[in-house]
């Protein structure tokens, strides 16, 4: 039986595209057939939020999951789409790092809850917070491949040097199993010349680790979370949902 590929979203800067990203890249993967799950690892929700999930609707959450004893059908939530679950994040996983750090094998929390899922889902998709903390940590450690959104502005690759040192020591030590499936690059303007350079400059350090794909600053793409919904649903002919489209024909042809 094959098991599901893991792949968590993933950088330590706020605001690159990520869960953007895990949504509709999750969606497409879903609605090419592909049973997948979301796990929202950010305590802002916004993944959780922005499929459509009400947080009054939540009874069991991730937060739960690592640090309960709540079965994993109760953590698992349908979205729009019929291929496609989520397990949601709430507020509570704030406060998770700080209980996390006295357990013992605290690295493979997430690991260890998911492995019976990997017989029931295609993808795992993981939206990992804006940090390099025990919860990204976690994803990492239960994750095949790292697909690492990148701003297209000033400073964006700040940062990456680091993450990317983080995941050669957990390939050291904690899973050698891991890799980067690819750098995508988000967020792009055409017009303004310091994002062509960004994006020429990335190509020329990563090569062929970059994506094809370029993720557009769009309105919709930024509307649609507002809504709860995919880009897929919200306006599927605007160039933000033919982005993700292409990229997930990317992913898809990167991981046979």
């Amino acid at each position: 039986m094959t098991k599901a590929l893991v792949l968590s979203i993933v950088n330590q800067k706020g605001g690159v595209g990520k869960t953007t990203t895990a949504i509709n890249l999750a969606s497409f993967l879903s609605e090419n057939g592909h049973k997948t799950l979301i796990v929202d690892m950010d305590s802002q929700s916004n993944a959780t939020s922005g499929i459509g999930l009400n947080q009054s609707q939540i009874k069991a959450n991730i937060y739960d999951l690592l640090l309960d004893s709540d079965t994993l059908e109760e953590a698992l939530y349908p979205t729009p789409f019929d291929n496609l679950h989520i397990v949601p994040a709430t507020r509570d996983l704030a406060g998770a790092e700080v209980e996390m750090v006295h357990l013992v094998s605290r690295e493979t929390l997430l690991s260890r809850k998911i492995e019976i899922l990997k017989t029931f889902y295609d993808f795992i998709i993981i939206d990992c917070p804006p940090s390099l903390g025990l919860l990204t940590l976690n994803a990492l450690v239960a994750s095949d491949k790292a697909v690492v959104p990148v701003q297209c502005e000033y400073f964006a690759l700040e940062g990456v040097a680091s993450l990317l040192n983080t995941i050669r020591l957990i390939q050291d030590n904690l899973n050698p199993n891991l890799e980067i499936l690819g750098i995508l690059l988000t967020m792009f303007d055409r017009r303004t010349a310091i994002n062509k350079l960004v994006a020429e400059n990335t190509r020329s350090y990563f090569k062929e680790l970059v994506f094809d794909t370029i993720i557009p600053r769009n309105t919709r793409l930024t509307e649609a979370p507002s809504h709860g919904l995919p880009i897929a649903l919200y306006n599927p002919t605007s160039k933000g949902s033919l982005a993700y489209f292409n990229l997930t024909k990317e992913v898809l042809a990167r991981v046979k």
